[in-house]
């Protein structure tokens, strides 16, 4: 991930408004007018004459811009102009902008490349949608909220939804089986760079390694594990079961890391919870997103990744 990227994701995590409608509009507006201005930028020179509003902010900037990239929605009727705040999240974008290009890694295009991204995940904000349908095994209900994150990856260029829910649903499983504050959680960015940690989750030896597909490389990292005395088990995906099996093959640790499925994993949990009441897999299974849903909340800024529960849902 590049330093833009990774300064984007640190300043949405302070300011959260800047990804609801009027706040993408700022970062929209700023990100074009930086392109035609002298660094650092100065901030007041960003203001409107009278002081009160962020320079060039208005519906008709911010959709000609959207239009560029075939987005023909409206993101916010007045532009972000009435949204309180707007001047003090110009500030903190500026303030941030500044900083990557002190440091050589500003890269504006990349910026706005981000954020149309965001405005993409805003138009899909509601989330993946849970209908929990009796009628289908456990499993497929699963696979039914992978698949939905699938297809809002496809959709939103540079995404990761659907490795992101991935990981934050195993996470939720192993924070309702071993309790909150057992196991340390990362937003899925960070699990992108594998040399900071062992693996997407730890407990008590055991490394849990997330994919949705397995590399060569995962296949070394869990033999660095073993060398270490740990013990790796890799949770992943339809195909990538088999396709981390050929890879331990050519590690020769087939016969030393467990290899799960992802879906599977979470379908044995919901049935041992509800203690194989099909009564209870409803609410189990709801319990499972609701935790989810508050890992999204703490680990991800991007809205895109929240399952919709529904209020007629709620058990």
């Amino acid at each position: 991930m590049s330093a833009t990227t990774i300064a984007l994701e640190s300043l949405c995590k302070r300011h959260p408004k800047l990804l609801r409608k009027g706040g993408l509009c700022v970062a929209l507006v700023v990100t074009r007018a930086a392109r035609k201005k002298s660094f650092p930028l100065n901030p007041e020179s960003l203001r409107t004459t009278e002081g009160g509003q962020v320079a060039g902010l208005g519906k008709a900037a911010v959709q000609n811009i959207l239009e560029e990239y075939g987005i023909t929605k409206v993101l916010a009727e007045e532009g972000g102009r009435t949204s309180r705040g707007s001047l003090g999240l110009m500030k903190e974008y500026a303030n941030t902008l500044n900083k990557l290009h002190v440091k050589g890694d500003l890269s504006l295009k990349e910026a706005e490349l981000w954020w149309i991204g965001k405005v993409q995940a805003h138009f899909s904000s509601e989330g993946p949608k849970f209908h929990f349908d009796p009628g289908k095994s456990l499993k497929a209900n699963i696979e039914d909220l992978l698949e939905q994150a699938r297809e809002a990856q496809q959709h939103a260029k540079g995404a990761t939804y659907y490795g992101a829910m991935l990981q934050h649903l195993v996470g939720a499983k192993l924070d309702l089986v071993l309790g909150d504050g057992v196991i340390t959680h990362y937003g899925a960015s960070v699990a992108d760079r594998p040399k900071e940690r062992r693996g997407d989750f730890e407990i008590d030896g055991v490394v849990i390694h997330v994919t949705a597909h397995p590399t060569e490389a995962l296949a070394r990292k869990c033999a660095e594990n073993i060398q270490a005395g740990l013990r790796p088990v890799i949770v992943t995906v339809g195909d990538g079961v088999a396709g981390s099996a050929f890879l331990l093959r050519n590690e020769n640790l087939e016969n030393r890391v467990d290899v799960i499925d992802a879906a599977q994993f979470m379908t044995a949990n919901i049935y041992e919870r509800s203690l194989f009441k099909v009564s209870a897999y409803k609410v189990t299974f709801m319990k499972l997103l609701r935790r989810y849903n508050e890992l999204i909340a703490v680990h991800e800024t991007d809205p895109a990744l929240k399952v919709n529960l529904g209020d007629r849902l709620t058990p």
